[in-house]
């Protein structure tokens, strides 16, 4: 693995947005970053004269303008452009297995999805061994705000999740607010009524929370952390508690007994639509 940040770049605002992002952190990591622009073919569809001519010119047309871009809020950043040739997806997997941090543009929900956007985006962040943010072309003022925000599933496993988000919070200098969302019980959603085993349910839930982020206020002396235990859907608790801030993260389980392919859940496709912050995936152990 090499210490950078890589971005995908195709030219459209949305990975334009992830540019500015993307140099902003590897500026905060210390680290170089690499922009990668991928001309969609397989390598048997071979192109001559006037229209690989063409198809040259836009790639290094693109990553020029992406690289100027990276380096006007950042002029001593180191800055790498990438070309490739082949599969979008496997490309951009490739080079986010490789990299400390892979970031790509994304749509909100109800729009058409572009060449690093929609399908393909959810997919490298459902199926990648590194975490992957998501930024859309409405969230290219996000690098600059410190907060960054967690939604943290109760589970054995989240170390993963918790130590991206603390090196964050840490490097940003901003709180960190982590957040679990937890629903009422089987029998109040049949009955409709209140269940008194709900308060129980939160309590416990808090308890659980307190206990996960022990180690790691103590590794992170300087983070101020809110921990919730908040009731209500995950998706919209999280989405709204992200408004103003630079960063969400969610985690994505591992299921190495299902077949292959992306497994992001509703939870982070939801957030991934509606959240007007950068969205990081970081799988879990």
């Amino acid at each position: 693995m090499t210490a950078q940040v890589v971005v995908g770049v195709d030219g459209s605002p949305e990975s334009l947005a992830a540019v500015e992002w993307a140099a902003h952190e590897a500026a905060l990591r210390h680290v170089p970053l690499c922009l990668l622009h991928v001309e969609e073919r397989t390598r048997a569809q071979r192109v001559h004269g006037q229209v690989a001519f063409a198809l040259a010119s836009r790639s290094r047309a693109v990553l020029r303008d992406a690289a100027e871009r990276a380096r006007r809020g950042h002029p001593q950043l180191r800055v790498m452009t990438r070309c490739d040739v082949g599969r979008v997806a496997g490309a951009l997997r490739g080079a986010a297995d490789g990299a400390d941090l892979m970031v790509v543009g994304s749509r909100a929900l109800g729009e058409v999805a572009g060449f690093l956007l929609g399908s393909v985006s959810q997919a490298l962040a459902g199926t990648a061994g590194r975490p992957v943010v998501l930024v859309r072309a409405d969230c290219a003022d996000a690098a600059a705000r410190t907060a960054v925000v967690a939604g943290l599933e109760l589970i054995d496993g989240s170390e993963a999740l918790l130590g991206f988000v603390f090196a964050e919070a840490d490097r940003r200098g901003g709180a960190l607010r982590v957040l679990h969302c937890w629903g009422p019980s089987a029998a109040t959603v049949s009955s409709g009524t209140t269940d008194p085993g709900d308060e129980e349910r939160g309590r416990r839930a808090a308890e659980r929370l307190t206990e996960l982020l022990r180690p790691w206020r103590r590794r992170y002396p300087g983070v101020c952390v809110i921990p919730e235990a908040v009731f209500g859907p995950p998706a919209a608790g999280l989405s709204e508690a992200a408004r103003g801030a630079g960063l969400l993260a969610v985690g994505r389980r591992r299921r190495r007994r299902l077949p292959p392919g992306p497994r992001l859940g509703r939870v982070t496709h939801a957030v991934i639509g509606h959240c007007t912050a950068p969205v990081a995936v970081v799988p879990l152990d």
